[in-house]
């Protein structure tokens, strides 16, 4: 074959490293220079005249001579694969990696097929090495995308356990503030508390001491209207002084959790008259009490005792802090399930700016500090009344009076 142009095909065949291989229609190797021997592991000689299989691995040997012949029918120049992977087998058996271009030719009449094939081993060697180092670098990257991550989780919770600390802090700051607050009101109320004490039993017994100093020198008969106004005195500022210790005792048995309830039936009109009977003799000069009507049929099952406190110290404090002339008005209504009962006055009322503190203990309005009063009446009252169920409020304003408003339950429960 090729006889005349032997030498050509010889210059041409070894001039290229490639491997060189011709093949006719019945794909037997007709040509092959030496770079395709070496290539396949044998002498260039030994390829010619073997089927072209001899050179493909066994396993792509059932599809390779369909795929040669419809190529020979197409005779365009074209690269073999398409994206697959071509491998050529080696005289010992062994396979390679190849990239293999096809070329079709007519010589004489005759139809073949040249083929470069390129042993790509040591490219997809390196492939090999660039995607496990890829891998691997993926591998470490992810790696250490977990560890930014736990390190970043680790952040958060540290900052969520700062964020936690700096709130309890701030709020142990708070405490202590509110503490130190109610620490120094506190400290203002005991002074308050003792300057008040001291000033509300030396009052009394000064003039106890006064009076029956007096008494003893009033020994004639005509004189006993001085003795029995003396008497009087004494026994009204002993009655006063025995109403402070009173109150002192419900302190006690309040914070102590001594307070006994003793619950019954009674009428409200009961209660009413021996209060305004009490208040009367309290009364300034052109005072009067303006009594509740229609209380007739009002009954409540509850502690007579402490709605008698409650309604007596609200009715002595309209009294004591309204001027001569005026009127004390009582209210009381009920429904089916509570009474409220009003004490309105028109005396001095509360200051805005004192009305917050009413109920607190010892606590006294700024203009009513030179009347006598322990600070004490409201705090009683209002925490017996909530201790049965019930509520206290009031509406002032000053210098124009005040109104004080509790309710209480119809039917006490056993709670105490």
């Amino acid at each position: 074959m090729f006889q005349n142009e032997k030498d050509v095909f010889n210059v041409l065949f070894e001039a290229v490293s490639e491997g060189v291989i011709v093949v006719n229609n019945q794909q037997q190797i007709v040509a092959a220079n030496a770079s395709a021997g070496r290539m396949f592991g044998c002498d260039k000689q030994e390829l010619l005249h073997k089927p072209l299989s001899v050179l493909i691995p066994q396993r792509y040997q059932a599809s390779h001579g369909s795929h040669v012949e419809g190529f020979m029918k197409q005779k365009e120049s074209r690269r073999m694969g398409h994206g697959r992977d071509l491998y050529g087998a080696r005289k010992d058996g062994s396979d390679f990696p190849v990239e293999a271009g096809l070329n079709p030719m007519e010589i004489d009449g005759e139809s073949y097929v040249m083929a470069l094939v390129i042993d790509i081993s040591v490219r997809k060697e390196q492939e090999l090495q660039l995607q496990e180092l890829n891998t691997q670098l993926e591998k470490k990257v992810d790696e250490r995308t977990k560890e930014l991550s736990a390190i970043v989780q680790t952040l958060k919770t540290a900052n969520l356990q700062r964020d936690e600390e700096i709130k309890k802090r701030i709020e142990a700051q708070n405490k202590t503030k509110e503490a130190l607050k109610k620490e120094k009101e506190l400290n203002e109320l005991k002074t308050k508390f003792l300057s008040l004490v001291s000033h509300e039993f030396k009052t009394p017994l000064s003039g106890i001491l006064t009076s029956a100093m007096l008494l003893a020198k009033y020994k004639l008969t005509e004189q006993q209207e001085r003795r029995d106004k003396h008497i009087k005195t004494i026994s009204d500022k002993v009655r006063y002084l025995n109403n402070i210790l009173n109150d002192f005792l419900s302190i006690e048995k309040l914070e102590n959790g001594k307070v006994n309830y003793k619950f019954s039936t009674f009428k409200i009109s009961k209660v009413v008259n021996e209060v305004v009977y009490n208040a009367n003799m309290l009364l300034k000069e052109g005072q009067t009490i303006n009594y509740p009507e229609n209380i007739e049929d009002y009954s409540l099952y509850q502690d007579e005792k402490i709605i008698e406190l409650a309604l007596s110290n609200l009715l002595h404090n309209a009294i004591k802090y309204s001027p001569e002339n005026t009127l004390v008005d009582v209210d009381i209504k009920q429904n089916e399930s509570h009474t409220i009962f009003k004490i309105k006055d028109n005396g001095i009322g509360i200051p805005e700016k004192d009305q917050k503190q009413v109920f607190n203990r010892y606590f006294r309005a700024e203009n009513a500090l030179l009347t006598q009063g322990t600070g004490i009446g409201l705090n009683i009252v209002k925490t017996h009344l909530e201790n049965l169920g019930g509520s206290i409020s009031f509406k002032s304003e000053e210098n124009k009076g005040t109104e004080f408003t509790f309710t209480i339950p119809n039917k006490a429960t056993a709670q105490y």
